[in-house]
Protein backbone atom coordinates (compact mmCIF):
# COMPACT_ATOMS: atom_id res chain seq x y z
CA UNK A 1 0.00 0.00 0.00
CA UNK A 2 1.29 3.44 -0.96
CA UNK A 3 0.26 6.74 0.68
CA UNK A 4 1.22 10.31 -0.12
CA UNK A 5 1.61 12.30 3.08
CA UNK A 6 1.42 16.05 2.66
CA UNK A 7 2.72 18.86 4.86
CA UNK A 8 1.15 22.01 6.32
CA UNK A 9 1.76 25.64 7.15
CA UNK A 10 0.63 27.58 10.18
CA UNK A 11 -1.29 30.77 9.49
CA UNK A 12 -0.71 32.49 12.77
CA UNK A 13 0.76 30.68 15.75
CA UNK A 14 0.23 31.85 19.31
CA UNK A 15 1.43 30.07 22.44
CA UNK A 16 -1.21 31.03 24.99
CA UNK A 17 -0.35 29.01 28.09
CA UNK A 18 1.70 26.27 29.76
CA UNK A 19 -0.30 23.19 30.73
CA UNK A 20 0.08 21.04 33.86
CA UNK A 21 1.05 18.10 31.62
CA UNK A 22 4.07 20.01 30.35
CA UNK A 23 2.61 20.79 26.93
CA UNK A 24 1.56 24.24 25.73
CA UNK A 25 -1.81 25.58 24.68
CA UNK A 26 -1.81 27.23 21.30
CA UNK A 27 -3.94 28.92 18.68
CA UNK A 28 -3.24 28.48 14.99
CA UNK A 29 -4.77 27.76 11.63
CA UNK A 30 -3.41 24.59 10.05
CA UNK A 31 -3.50 24.73 6.27
CA UNK A 32 -2.55 21.65 4.20
CA UNK A 33 -0.10 21.95 1.32
CA UNK A 34 0.27 19.60 -1.67
CA UNK A 35 3.94 18.85 -1.02
CA UNK A 36 4.34 15.14 -0.43
CA UNK A 37 6.45 12.39 1.07
CA UNK A 38 5.71 8.86 -0.15
CA UNK A 39 5.04 6.06 2.33
CA UNK A 40 4.79 2.41 1.33
CA UNK A 41 4.06 -0.51 3.63
CA UNK A 42 3.97 -4.26 3.13
CA UNK A 43 3.84 -7.28 5.42
CA UNK A 44 7.28 -8.51 6.44
CA UNK A 45 9.07 -10.84 8.84
CA UNK A 46 9.78 -7.97 11.22
CA UNK A 47 8.85 -4.32 11.41
CA UNK A 48 11.35 -1.81 10.05
CA UNK A 49 11.74 1.26 7.88
CA UNK A 50 13.97 2.21 4.96
CA UNK A 51 14.27 5.94 4.28
CA UNK A 52 15.24 7.38 0.90
CA UNK A 53 15.63 11.01 -0.08
CA UNK A 54 16.23 13.64 2.58
CA UNK A 55 17.91 12.66 5.82
CA UNK A 56 15.92 12.19 9.02
CA UNK A 57 18.01 12.78 12.16
CA UNK A 58 18.13 10.04 14.78
CA UNK A 59 17.83 6.27 14.86
CA UNK A 60 15.41 4.77 12.35
CA UNK A 61 13.99 2.59 15.14
CA UNK A 62 12.69 5.80 16.73
CA UNK A 63 10.99 7.01 13.55
CA UNK A 64 7.44 8.18 14.13
CA UNK A 65 6.21 5.72 11.48
CA UNK A 66 7.55 2.81 13.55
CA UNK A 67 5.98 4.35 16.64
CA UNK A 68 2.63 4.42 14.84
CA UNK A 69 2.85 0.67 14.21
CA UNK A 70 3.90 0.03 17.83
CA UNK A 71 1.02 2.13 19.12
CA UNK A 72 -1.58 0.15 17.19
CA UNK A 73 0.08 -3.18 17.84
CA UNK A 74 -0.37 -2.70 21.59
CA UNK A 75 -4.15 -2.70 21.10
CA UNK A 76 -4.34 -5.00 18.06
CA UNK A 77 -2.16 -7.96 18.94
CA UNK A 78 -2.80 -9.63 15.57
CA UNK A 79 -1.36 -6.66 13.65
CA UNK A 80 1.46 -8.27 11.64
CA UNK A 81 4.99 -6.91 11.22
CA UNK A 82 5.40 -4.55 8.27
CA UNK A 83 8.24 -3.03 6.31
CA UNK A 84 7.89 0.67 5.60
CA UNK A 85 9.62 2.49 2.76
CA UNK A 86 9.61 6.28 3.13
CA UNK A 87 10.66 8.60 0.32
CA UNK A 88 11.42 11.80 2.20
CA UNK A 89 10.93 14.79 -0.10
CA UNK A 90 10.14 17.38 2.58
CA UNK A 91 12.85 18.50 5.03
CA UNK A 92 12.58 17.19 8.59
CA UNK A 93 12.30 19.61 11.51
CA UNK A 94 11.28 22.44 9.23
CA UNK A 95 8.01 23.60 10.79
CA UNK A 96 6.01 21.94 8.01
CA UNK A 97 4.79 19.00 10.06
CA UNK A 98 6.05 16.47 7.53
CA UNK A 99 7.19 14.01 10.21
CA UNK A 100 3.85 14.30 11.98
CA UNK A 101 2.15 13.67 8.66
CA UNK A 102 4.23 10.52 8.12
CA UNK A 103 3.05 9.21 11.49
CA UNK A 104 -0.59 10.07 10.86
CA UNK A 105 -0.54 8.51 7.40
CA UNK A 106 1.05 5.37 8.82
CA UNK A 107 -1.90 5.09 11.22
CA UNK A 108 -4.38 5.58 8.38
CA UNK A 109 -2.62 3.11 6.11
CA UNK A 110 -2.42 0.42 8.80
CA UNK A 111 -6.07 0.97 9.64
CA UNK A 112 -7.08 0.54 6.01
CA UNK A 113 -4.77 -2.33 5.04
CA UNK A 114 -5.55 -4.49 8.04
CA UNK A 115 -9.24 -3.57 8.42
CA UNK A 116 -8.90 -2.29 11.97
CA UNK A 117 -12.17 -0.34 11.52
CA UNK A 118 -10.97 2.65 13.53
CA UNK A 119 -13.15 5.74 13.24
CA UNK A 120 -11.72 9.15 12.44
CA UNK A 121 -12.19 10.12 16.08
CA UNK A 122 -10.25 7.06 17.22
CA UNK A 123 -7.48 7.77 14.74
CA UNK A 124 -7.25 11.32 16.09
CA UNK A 125 -6.84 9.91 19.62
CA UNK A 126 -4.02 7.63 18.47
CA UNK A 127 -2.41 10.45 16.48
CA UNK A 128 -2.34 12.71 19.54
CA UNK A 129 -0.26 10.07 21.33
CA UNK A 130 2.32 10.39 18.54
CA UNK A 131 2.59 14.19 18.60
CA UNK A 132 0.65 17.43 18.89
CA UNK A 133 0.58 18.12 15.13
CA UNK A 134 -0.39 14.58 14.15
CA UNK A 135 -4.19 14.80 14.65
CA UNK A 136 -4.43 17.53 12.02
CA UNK A 137 -3.23 15.14 9.33
CA UNK A 138 -6.09 12.78 10.12
CA UNK A 139 -8.50 15.64 9.27
CA UNK A 140 -6.26 17.25 6.61
CA UNK A 141 -8.50 20.21 5.84
CA UNK A 142 -8.03 23.84 6.96
CA UNK A 143 -8.86 24.02 10.66
CA UNK A 144 -8.59 26.52 13.47
CA UNK A 145 -6.79 24.61 16.21
CA UNK A 146 -6.53 25.12 19.95
CA UNK A 147 -5.48 23.02 22.94
CA UNK A 148 -2.26 21.18 22.08
CA UNK A 149 -3.35 21.50 18.47
CA UNK A 150 -5.95 18.73 18.60
CA UNK A 151 -9.15 20.75 19.13
CA UNK A 152 -10.45 21.67 15.72
CA UNK A 153 -12.97 24.03 14.18
CA UNK A 154 -13.49 23.84 10.44
CA UNK A 155 -12.25 26.93 8.61
CA UNK A 156 -13.31 28.50 5.33
CA UNK A 157 -9.85 29.97 4.66
CA UNK A 158 -9.05 29.25 1.02
CA UNK A 159 -5.70 30.14 -0.57
CA UNK A 160 -6.36 28.67 -4.00
CA UNK A 161 -6.32 32.17 -5.52
CA UNK A 162 -2.71 32.66 -4.40
CA UNK A 163 0.67 31.27 -5.26
CA UNK A 164 2.37 29.92 -2.16
CA UNK A 165 6.16 29.98 -2.05
CA UNK A 166 7.73 27.79 0.63
CA UNK A 167 11.39 28.38 1.49
CA UNK A 168 13.50 26.39 3.93
CA UNK A 169 17.19 27.31 4.38
CA UNK A 170 18.22 23.99 5.92
CA UNK A 171 18.61 25.48 9.40
CA UNK A 172 17.47 23.21 12.23
CA UNK A 173 15.64 25.13 14.96
CA UNK A 174 15.38 23.01 18.11
CA UNK A 175 11.73 23.10 19.13
CA UNK A 176 12.47 22.83 22.86
CA UNK A 177 14.80 25.81 22.65
CA UNK A 178 12.21 27.81 20.72
CA UNK A 179 9.56 27.16 23.38
CA UNK A 180 12.02 28.15 26.12
CA UNK A 181 12.30 31.63 24.58
CA UNK A 182 8.57 32.33 24.91
CA UNK A 183 6.37 33.83 27.58
CA UNK A 184 2.88 32.47 26.82
CA UNK A 185 0.20 35.14 26.40
CA UNK A 186 -3.05 35.76 24.58
CA UNK A 187 -2.58 37.40 21.16
CA UNK A 188 -3.15 41.10 20.66
CA UNK A 189 -5.56 40.38 17.78
CA UNK A 190 -8.12 37.58 17.84
CA UNK A 191 -6.88 35.05 15.28
CA UNK A 192 -10.30 33.86 14.11
CA UNK A 193 -11.43 37.43 13.50
CA UNK A 194 -8.15 38.32 11.79
CA UNK A 195 -8.49 35.35 9.42
CA UNK A 196 -11.80 36.79 8.20
CA UNK A 197 -10.00 39.90 6.92
CA UNK A 198 -8.51 40.13 3.40
CA UNK A 199 -5.15 38.41 3.05
CA UNK A 200 -3.48 41.77 2.38
CA UNK A 201 -4.49 42.86 5.90
CA UNK A 202 -2.95 39.82 7.61
CA UNK A 203 0.53 41.38 7.68
CA UNK A 204 -0.54 43.75 10.48
CA UNK A 205 -2.84 41.31 12.28
CA UNK A 206 -1.41 37.77 12.23
CA UNK A 207 1.92 36.74 13.75
CA UNK A 208 3.98 33.76 14.87
CA UNK A 209 5.14 33.96 18.48
CA UNK A 210 8.33 32.09 17.63
CA UNK A 211 9.56 34.61 15.06
CA UNK A 212 11.24 37.22 17.31
CA UNK A 213 13.54 34.75 19.07
CA UNK A 214 14.20 32.63 15.99
CA UNK A 215 14.89 35.65 13.78
CA UNK A 216 17.32 37.07 16.34
CA UNK A 217 19.18 33.78 16.61
CA UNK A 218 19.08 33.04 12.87
CA UNK A 219 19.06 36.27 10.81
CA UNK A 220 19.14 34.18 7.62
CA UNK A 221 15.56 33.08 8.34
CA UNK A 222 14.45 36.67 8.92
CA UNK A 223 16.06 37.62 5.61
CA UNK A 224 13.86 35.12 3.76
CA UNK A 225 10.70 36.77 5.06
CA UNK A 226 12.06 40.18 4.06
CA UNK A 227 12.84 38.91 0.55
CA UNK A 228 9.35 37.51 0.14
CA UNK A 229 7.75 40.82 1.04
CA UNK A 230 10.14 42.73 -1.22
CA UNK A 231 9.12 40.38 -4.06
CA UNK A 232 5.46 41.31 -3.60
CA UNK A 233 4.08 38.82 -1.09
CA UNK A 234 0.69 39.77 0.25
CA UNK A 235 1.53 37.91 3.44
CA UNK A 236 4.59 36.06 4.72
CA UNK A 237 5.21 34.15 7.92
CA UNK A 238 7.43 31.51 9.46
CA UNK A 239 5.67 28.17 9.87
CA UNK A 240 5.75 26.35 13.20
CA UNK A 241 8.93 26.95 15.19
CA UNK A 242 10.85 27.28 11.92
CA UNK A 243 12.86 27.34 9.89
CA UNK A 244 10.50 27.37 6.88
CA UNK A 245 9.03 30.69 5.76
CA UNK A 246 6.20 30.98 3.24
CA UNK A 247 4.78 33.83 1.20
CA UNK A 248 1.37 34.30 -0.42
CA UNK A 249 1.51 35.96 -3.82
CA UNK A 250 -1.14 37.02 -6.30
CA UNK A 251 -1.45 34.57 -9.18
CA UNK A 252 -0.33 37.23 -11.63
CA UNK A 253 2.93 37.90 -9.79
CA UNK A 254 5.98 36.63 -11.65
CA UNK A 255 8.30 35.20 -9.03
CA UNK A 256 11.93 36.01 -9.73
CA UNK A 257 13.35 35.20 -6.33
CA UNK A 258 16.69 33.44 -6.16
CA UNK A 259 17.88 31.44 -3.16
CA UNK A 260 21.04 29.37 -2.53
CA UNK A 261 21.04 25.97 -4.17
CA UNK A 262 20.89 24.09 -0.86
CA UNK A 263 17.59 25.76 0.09
CA UNK A 264 14.36 23.75 -0.20
CA UNK A 265 12.03 25.88 -2.34
CA UNK A 266 8.55 24.97 -3.57
CA UNK A 267 5.97 27.06 -5.39
CA UNK A 268 2.35 25.92 -5.19
CA UNK A 269 0.39 27.52 -7.99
Amino acid sequence: MISFSNCKINIGLYITGKRPDGYHDLQTLFYPLPVYDVLELAEAAETGIAVLGKTIPGNSKDNIVIKAWQLLQRDFKTLPPVQFHLLKNTPAGAGLGAGSANGAYALKALNEKFNLNLTRSQLVDYALQLGSDCPFFIMNTPVFATGRGERFEASTVDLTNYQIMVVNPGIHVVTGWAFSQLTPALPQHDLKQSLQQPVAAWKDLIFNDFEPAVFEAFPEIAAIKKQLYEAGARFALMSGSGSTVYGLFDKATILRLSFPSHYFVKIIQ
